[in-house]
C-alpha cells in the first residue's frame, strides 16, 4: 500500500484526528503527501462528508504544533539534530536548498516554503531554531503561510472535488514553474545591478 492510500485509509477512519496528525508529521519532516491529502479532505468538504471550519482548523493546528516542534528540536538540539535527520531522510540536498533560502530571504523564506517551496519547509523550521531567529516572526510568517497552504488545497478539492488526481498533478508542476520563474527573475536582477555596476565611473 503506498503513502497516498495509507492516508485515504486513515482518513476514512479517522477523519479529521487523521488530518491533524498528518499535517503534524509531515510538518516535522517525514514526507507524506500531505498536500493531496488536503485536495481530498476539501472533496469531503464539497460532498457534506466533513465540515469546512473543522477541517481547516484541524489542519492548520496541525501544520503550526509541527512547524513548532521543529523549530524547537533546532533550538536546542542544533546542527546535530537536523544533520542527523537529512542523513536519515537522504536529504542532504534540500538541507543545502533550506540553508540558502534562509540565507536570501531570510524570514520570509518561512513563509515561502509553507506553501510554495513545500519541501525545505520542514528544514526552514530546523534552521530557524538553530540560528535563533525571533520566535515571533517565525510565528507571524508560519501562521500566514500555514493558513494560505490550508485554505488553497482544502479550497481546490472542494472546487475540482472529481478531479483530485489531475489537480494534484498540475499543481505540482505549478510549483516548479513557479519556483524557475521566480529564479530566472532573481538571475536578471542580479545580472541587471552587476552591470550598472560595471558601468559606474572608476
Amino acid at each position: 500500500m503506498d503513502l497516498q492510500s495509507t492516508l485515504l485509509s486513515a482518513l476514512s477512519q479517522y477523519g479529521l484526528i487523521a488530518v491533524f496528525v498528518s499535517v503534524l508529521i509531515s510538518s516535522v519532516g517525514l514526507p507524506l503527501p500531505t498536500s493531496f491529502l488536503l485536495l481530498v479532505v476539501g472533496s469531503f468538504v464539497a460532498s457534506g462528508d466533513l465540515d469546512f471550519v473543522s477541517v481547516m482548523l484541524a489542519a492548520i493546528l496541525g501544520s503550526i504544533v509541527g512547524d513548532h516542534l521543529g523549530y524547537g528540536l533546532g533550538r536546542l538540539g542544533g546542527e546535530r539534530v537536523l544533520h542527523g535527520l537529512a542523513k536519515v531522510l537522504k536529504a542532504g540536498a534540500v538541507v543545502q536548498k533550506a540553508e540558502d533560502a534562509m540565507q536570501k530571504w531570510g524570514g520570509f523564506s518561512v513563509f515561502l516554503s509553507r506553501w510554495l517551496i513545500t519541501a525545505i519547509g520542514p528544514y526552514i523550521n530546523f534552521i530557524s531554531g538553530i540560528t535563533n531567529y525571533r520566535l515571533f516572526k517565525f510565528s507571524f510568517w508560519d501562521v500566514v503561510g500555514e493558513t494560505l497552504w490550508v485554505g488553497v488545497y482544502v479550497g481546490l478539492g472542494m472546487v475540482f472535488s472529481d478531479r483530485i488526481a489531475e489537480v494534484s498533478d498540475a499543481l505540482g508542476d505549478l510549483v516548479w514553474v513557479i519556483v524557475a520563474g521566480g529564479l530566472a527573475i532573481w538571475l536578471l536582477r542580479k545580472l541587471i545591478l552587476s552591470f550598472r555596476k560595471s558601468q559606474l565611473p572608476t
